[in-house]
């Protein structure tokens, strides 16, 4: 059975996860091109989005090839929440709102908001709900992405899920990690499992989606509806061509000559100069990418340093061309993480932040006018 999010299908069943700084207008564009799904722009505060916030009228752009529009929001005020998707209603935005409860960055979680938010489980199902009641006159559909808990000792995803599915969210997707735990370690996809059992919804997974392949094992092992990829994808935008064809059983995967790499790299920061304005600040954003597409590749220290402070397309050209473009893709590398790895960490919360489940009160400060994460 197909996927699908409200009138639109999504075949493959693959969503680009929201990246702060990465899912811009030009790499949605880039993965877009390589393969179906839905793309998710860069977290988007309520705030920010009810305030007109000058950069976020900025980062809530899409493409006009870009069908269905996909806007992440985080915020922590049912009230606010309400009235940014009333914006987007009024506006035309957007076609899809997907709702953040998965951030685990100390700025966040220290205020009570992201993954903090679903143990206060009436405030969750508050702001869940004013999202799709805003969101209803439209017909925009609401998803929501989590994780599994703030730790071990308070896991809240198998409630929370069915809290969100009362309120009436069209599926919930799962990071198969606690907030404590980061990025480190491995997904328990066991989790994204008993989350598909207990609910009616479709259920996506998300986590350790390193390859094509592993979407399928994941699909297979848990019965998820669905996967949203993340870090798989940093310096690979063909990862989407590579799940395009392992859900339709084809077995070729795209596995890019240095040339070829060189070439995709080009068009990336092409594409950023663009929707920057100018090259300059399209290849300074660009250097950040560089080290993931050359993942693996035998590309000398003095060339990558210097991409990685080049600042215009003829400079970023001359350093393409001395590439060994004959060089095989360095199959070595796949299946290996990509992107954020880190330690496990003590999650920051509000002072008696678990003291009690059922308070629904707004925690002070907690509303960010930063959109992007």
């Amino acid at each position: 059975m197909t996927l699908t999010l409200g009138r639109y299908p999504v075949d493959p069943p693959v969503v680009l996860a929201p990246m702060a700084g990465i899912t811009n207008v030009a790499f949605r564009r880039l993965c877009r091109e390589q393969g179906a799904g839905i793309y998710v722009c860069e977290m988007i505060t309520t705030i920010a989005l009810a305030h007109r916030n000058p950069k976020t009228e900025r980062m809530i752009e899409f493409g006009p090839e870009e069908n269905p529009r996909s806007m992440q929001l985080y915020g922590v005020d049912p009230a606010i929440t309400a009235r940014a998707v009333r914006r987007i209603v009024d506006e035309n935005l957007a076609d899809h709102i997907d709702l953040n409860f998965g951030c685990s960055v100390r700025k966040i979680t220290s205020k009570g908001g992201g993954a903090a938010i679903p143990y206060k489980r009436r405030l969750f199902e508050a702001i869940v709900k004013a999202a799709v009641d805003a969101a209803a006159p439209a017909g925009i559909p609401v998803t929501i992405k989590m994780r599994k808990g703030i730790d071990d000792d308070h896991l809240t995803y198998v409630e929370a899920g069915l809290i969100a599915q009362e309120a009436g969210v069209k599926w919930v997707a799962l990071h198969a990690r606690t907030a404590a735990q980061r990025y480190s370690g491995t997904a328990d996809w066991e989790a994204i499992a008993r989350l598909k059992e207990a609910l009616d919804v479709p259920v996506l997974g998300n986590g350790d989606i390193w390859e094509a392949d592993d979407a399928l094992r994941m699909i297979r092992e848990t019965g998820c509806d669905g996967v949203v990829v993340g870090r798989g994808c940093l310096g690979r935008p063909w990862l989407f061509a590579d799940l395009a064809a392992a859900f339709a059983g084809r077995p070729e995967r795209v596995m890019p000559s240095l040339g070829e790499v060189a070439a995709v790299m080009r068009r990336h920061a092409e594409l950023l100069s663009g929707w920057y304005g100018t090259e300059r600040d399209g290849v300074t954003d660009f250097r950040k990418h560089v080290a993931w597409y050359l993942k693996g590749f035998p590309v000398g220290t003095e060339i990558r340093r210097a991409m990685a402070m080049a600042s215009s397309l003829t400079e970023l050209d001359d350093l393409l061309g001395k590439l060994d473009h004959e060089a095989p893709f360095p199959v070595e590398a796949l299946g290996q993480p990509r992107g954020r790895t880190n330690s496990p960490a003590h999650v920051f919360l509000p002072q008696g932040w678990l003291a009690d489940r059922e308070d629904d009160a707004v925690p002070e400060g907690a509303e960010i006018d930063n959109s992007g994460g």
